[in-house]
């Protein structure tokens, strides 16, 4: 999941990247932080580190920081939610239970 997110992430990065060199139409910093947030802020944190793309502009950063431990802290709470089997395993069938042993006991009688 990450991986997938992460790619899209760095591709956004990357066109806005070249719509800022251009002077085109750029990408939205919610819609950057969104991806960000849904898994993406991998990609998005490699991308500010190779494109140098929002990497100086702090109040972009402290929200991208923050969409980090948003999507880490629900992360962890998704993994703490899920169930673990403590219990102890089932001890084995006494050979008396078991089907073999059920038709030799038939076959005898």
């Amino acid at each position: 999941m990450y991986g997938a997110a992460s790619a899209a992430c760095f591709i956004a990065y990357a066109i806005d990247k070249a719509a800022a060199i251009h002077q085109r139409r750029r990408t939205a910093e919610f819609t950057l932080l969104m991806l960000g947030l849904c898994c993406g802020w991998p990609g998005g944190l490699l991308a500010q580190r190779l494109l140098r793309h929002k990497c100086r502009k702090t109040s972009f950063l402290i929200r991208f920081w923050l969409t980090v431990l948003l999507n880490l802290a629900a992360a962890a709470l998704l993994l703490a939610t899920i169930p673990t089997d403590k219990s102890p395993a089932s001890p084995p069938l006494s050979s008396a239970t078991t089907p073999s042993a059920a038709c030799a006991l038939s076959s005898t009688s």
